[in-house]
């Protein structure tokens, strides 16, 4: 299937998609590639609200702003990612799940990647709103969602490796 539908029925049914995304062999490529995409996408969601605060802080100007957001999201998140991935697998295998390291990294960056509506709408929300209401419910759907889509996968990654 394609990115879109498979994010699209992770919506839906997260568990059945992260079960047929992790059927195939171990591919770090993909998994890396899932990762950058998604923080690349959250970096592009920034946009919006990095303009509105330009606009009305104009003491930091809009290309540092983004500078600083393209450094912390495709530089320092792909790496806490890697590192809260070690974490969730290192936990996992403490509490007797038998999973593999790649099948949690798997599990982690495909809920990113599934979540980016969310942060795409939050970044439009942040950007034409600002702070309000209206962006502390998406934001935390966003949260939420990624949340939710690691348990699923996560719960998929424990049965798989069990069966494998």
């Amino acid at each position: 299937m394609s990115i879109v539908l498979d994010i699209l029925g992770t919506w839906r049914a997260p568990r059945q998609v992260q079960a047929r995304r992790m059927a195939g062999p171990p591919r770090e490529d993909r998994a890396l590639a899932i990762l950058l995409a998604a923080c690349g996408l959250i970096y592009v969601a920034q946009w919006p609200r990095l303009a509105r605060e330009a606009h009305l802080d104009p003491s930091i100007a809009l290309d540092a702003r983004m500078a600083g957001a393209l450094f912390a999201w495709l530089m320092v998140m792909p790496l806490a990612f890697y590192a809260l991935s070690l974490v969730l697998h290192l936990v996992l295998r403490a509490a007797g799940v038998a999973t593999t390291a790649f099948r949690v990294r798997q599990a982690v960056f495909w809920a990113l990647l599934a979540s980016v509506p969310a942060w795409l709408l939050s970044g439009l929300i942040a950007g034409f709103d600002g702070d309000g209401a209206a962006l502390t419910v998406v934001s935390t759907v966003a949260v939420a969602a990624v949340g939710l889509f690691t348990a699923a996968g996560l719960s998929v990654a424990g049965a798989r490796a069990e069966t494998v």
